[in-house]
């Protein structure tokens, strides 16, 4: 093999075409994983351009680097145009033309000819020597794409509505939108940032090109390449561009090595860990959370390595003082691990990160515990991280959307940034305080009590968000520490009243309709509490008294007395020291009520904070009639008949409010007592448009309170 890094302008300057083999796959790149990065690094370099000096003795701009392609010289009769077969990186290559053609197209109607004619060259092969039309192409791709192909790069050519849906034909497309909207932008004249642009395609652009010799086996280099070697990760590009631009400046490099780099080389931080569903090398994750933080802008895990080497261009990185940075900040990372659990940042990580399964927060976490105390004090600290905890835990009780958690993260980072550390408690609460978007605010207490009392958490929340909230509302009857530890962490949810709760907790004298609202009670918050593992399958289904427990032929003891004997828990002592006769509906009611009170106060939230309860309703019932969302109209009778109502409030039932519709309710109107506070839906819009919003929803009984607004 022969390799040699070349430019565009060294790989296509030459009447030259590279031809993809039947047996490759077709084209399959997409915007997001590399038309956008590959644009996103061309423009770097054109800004790049734009902004260096120009003339003798100015210092180079650094070239961009593309990856590699393998190629094969086939044997072919002699003619005015060679071909070379194109092993691997056939993606890669035809990419690079579709880029360079649609810069062409884009500069040949808004830049300098000549310009034009420096791509052009690059892209076309001189019709006058090609032996067929087809070969006027640099780049030829495989049978099934040739059409797609032909017809992106002929500018006289139709596209046909086939050919448009084609990754070809859209990525050609994307090019010249991007490149048209970046040539418009800028402060300099159109002219001269095509003309940085066409520099940047033909001569700050590098692939290697390996070149196959005689013998060489041409599948076994391509298995190699694709299958059997050991990936980089980012960590590794990012340690070796920070360490080529230390030996650039002079730098002692080994003892920068030595001082910052050599205990990230440790096995700890190359061993894989869970990622949602994937697993990534824990620098890799760091390097992802730290890139995230000292941008405060969103880096995607296939862009670390590039949004940092363009940090480091872009902003002059002083080397010795990121590595510095990045070493100190991978420590603080490090020991997040260990973070005592009675500590608030302990318990934020366990509770937030952990049990609510919210890493995404973890940028501003490492931000806040970067700091040291005479920066940052730990009061202003602990109070950031209690408003970040109360924001997360509300908003899941009350099964709120989080589509928009990263968005909002980044925004905080950015007022924390701005203000400073010293008051990042302040900035926090304030900053959460006053969101007023309904992916956003900040659920009062009475949300967080109507979502607790009617919903069936055990089924609305993964078990691990339920467990938490468990433990935490016994760590919270623990008022005196010196009894002993926190809440134990490997306890089971159980059902105080049996899930099946008919075999033995009196089912026979039970109507219908109130088996029903028995079942609709089972998951509820005030339901459930925590039992170690060996004894939950002992209490199994067993009725609440001794008494009962031998009626029913059962003998020894019943559920209470089993929590009475085996549990150690606060929570479990409440139970039975209030319930010594009986558990029932009631009585899970008013536990529900009095934990949700309880979770309020856990999680505490300013009361100035902003709940947009009728934010969208509002702004749908001052919209006239005849902008109305069509959906809405479809309500007209529900509409017309509220409005027809002279009492600012009325109490309707589900039943009744689908008579009026002629229709059943939304599916979530009967699970989720949130929907009714969304604002967003054709129902809540209607009866907004009338004048009245939802309040005090019961899905148990079924029922809500309409009130005028």
């Amino acid at each position: 093999m022969q390799a040699q890094t070349l430019t565009p302008a060294e790989i296509f300057g030459h009447h030259t075409r590279y031809v993809v083999p039947l047996f490759q796959r077709p084209y399959v790149w997409n915007q997001v994983d590399q038309w956008e990065p590959l644009w996103s690094d061309v423009r770097t370099v054109a800004d790049l351009l734009l902004e260096a000096p120009q003339g003798y003795g100015a210092p180079p701009v650094p070239a961009h680097f593309l990856g590699a392609i393998v190629l094969d010289q086939p044997a072919t009769p002699t003619g005015y145009i060679t071909a070379r077969r194109v092993i691997d990186g056939q993606q890669r290559l035809t990419t690079l033309q579709l880029l360079l053609d649609a810069a062409q197209l884009v500069i040949q109607e808004l830049g300098a000819p000549r310009d034009a004619q420096a791509l052009r060259i690059l892209v076309l092969n001189d019709p006058s020597i090609a032996q067929n039309d087809d070969e006027v192409f640099k780049a030829w791709p495989t049978d099934c794409d040739q059409d797609a192909f032909r017809a992106a790069m002929s500018d006289s050519l139709p596209v046909t509505p086939e050919q448009a849906g084609t990754p070809i034909v859209r990525a050609h497309q994307f090019f010249v939108d991007q490149i048209t909207a970046w040539a418009q932008s800028g402060p300099q004249e159109v002219e001269a940032r095509l003309n940085r642009l066409t520099m940047a395609l033909r001569s700050h652009l590098k692939v290697v090109v390996i070149d196959l010799e005689p013998g060489d086996n041409a599948q076994v280099i391509f298995e190699t390449l694709n299958h059997r070697g050991v990936p980089l990760l980012a960590a590794d590009l990012i340690k070796n561009l920070l360490f080529q631009v230390a030996e650039a400046q002079f730098l002692d490099v080994r003892n920068l090595y030595d001082k910052y780099w050599a205990p990230l080389d440790r096995d700890y931080w190359r061993q894989r860990v869970a990622r949602g569903r994937q697993y990534v090398p824990r620098i890799d994750v760091f390097v992802n959370y730290w890139l995230v933080m000292r941008l405060r802008k969103e880096v995607r895990a296939d862009r670390i390595f590039a949004d940092f080497r363009d940090h480091l261009r872009r902003d002059q990185q002083n080397v010795e003082h990121l590595l510095a940075e990045l070493a100190a900040d991978a420590v603080i990372f490090e020991r997040m691990e260990a973070l005592p659990a009675r500590s608030v940042p302990g318990r934020f990580r366990y509770r937030v990160i952990q049990a609510m399964d919210s890493a995404v927060v973890t940028p501003v976490f490492l931000w806040l515990l970067r700091w040291p105390e005479a920066d940052l004090p730990l009061a202003q600290r602990d109070k950031a991280l209690g408003a970040l905890e109360s924001w997360f835990v509300r908003r899941a009780l009350c099964r709120l959307t989080s589509k928009d958690v990263n968005r909002l993260l980044l925004d905080l980072l950015g007022e924390l940034h701005r203000v400073g550390p010293a008051v990042a408690g302040d900035t926090a609460e304030s900053f959460l305080s006053g969101q007023q978007a309904n992916s956003r605010f900040w659920p009062s207490d009475q949300m967080v009590a109507d979502a607790v009392r009617v919903a069936p958490m055990y089924k609305a929340l993964v078990r691990a968000r339920i467990r938490m909230l468990l433990e935490a509302l016994e760590d919270d009857r623990r008022t005196d520490f010196s009894e002993g530890a926190l809440c134990p962490r490997n306890l089971t949810v159980e059902h105080v009243l049996p899930q099946a709760w008919r075999e033995h907790w009196d089912a026979d004298g039970l109507d219908e309709a109130a088996a029903v609202r028995r079942d609709g009670l089972v998951h509820t918050m005030g339901n459930l509490t925590l039992v170690n593992k060996k004894l939950n399958p002992s209490m199994s289904n067993r009725p609440w008294t001794a008494a009962e427990s031998v009626s029913r032929g059962l003998g020894g003891a019943g559920k209470r007395d089993q929590l009475l004997t085996h549990s150690t828990l606060k929570l479990n002592a409440d139970i039975v020291a209030d319930h010594p006769d009986a558990w029932t509906e009631g009585t899970i009611q008013a536990r529900t009520a009095d934990l949700a009170a309880k979770l309020c106060r856990i999680w505490a939230r300013p009361t100035s904070a902003v709940v947009p309860e009728g934010g969208v309703l509002e702004l749908a019932a001052d919209l006239p009639e005849e902008e109305m969302p069509a959906a809405v109209h479809g309500f007209r009778p529900l509409t017309e008949w509220l409005q027809a109502q002279s009492a600012d409030t009325l109490p309707v039932t589900f039943t009744e409010l689908e008579d009026f519709l002629g229709a059943p309710l939304p599916e979530w109107a009967r699970t989720l007592a949130p929907y009714w506070y969304s604002g967003g839906d054709d129902l809540l819009l209607a009866l907004a448009a009338a004048g009245f919003k939802p309040t005090r929803v019961d899905l148990t009984d079924e029922s809500l309170v309409l009130v005028r607004t």
